[in-house]
């Protein structure tokens, strides 16, 4: 299964929570934006409906895939400025 971290970190003069190099918008408040980054990782792990998939590669070679739906990332958050994950 895959992980996702979403790490609460100072941006742009206020916090926003991070995911690899994307960072969300920027919250007044530490609280905020671990909050609203609590909220994205629950969302995150909502299960969808059975369908199709298509996506090309690389090489501009469509390929179609059946997702069931259920294949959702683990997701959690870490206070970026403590480096602990945020219960």
């Amino acid at each position: 299964m895959t992980k996702v971290v979403y790490k609460v970190v100072p941006h742009d003069g206020g916090w926003a929570y991070r995911l690899g190099d994307v960072y969300s918008e920027t919250f007044p408040t530490r609280a905020d934006a671990l909050q609203a980054a609590r909220i994205v990782a629950a969302e995150q792990q909502v299960g969808g409906e059975p369908e199709e998939i298509s996506w090309q590669d690389d090489k501009g070679i469509w390929h179609t895939e059946y997702s069931d739906g259920g294949d959702r990332p683990e997701a959690d958050v870490e206070d970026g400025e403590e480096g602990v994950a945020a219960e």
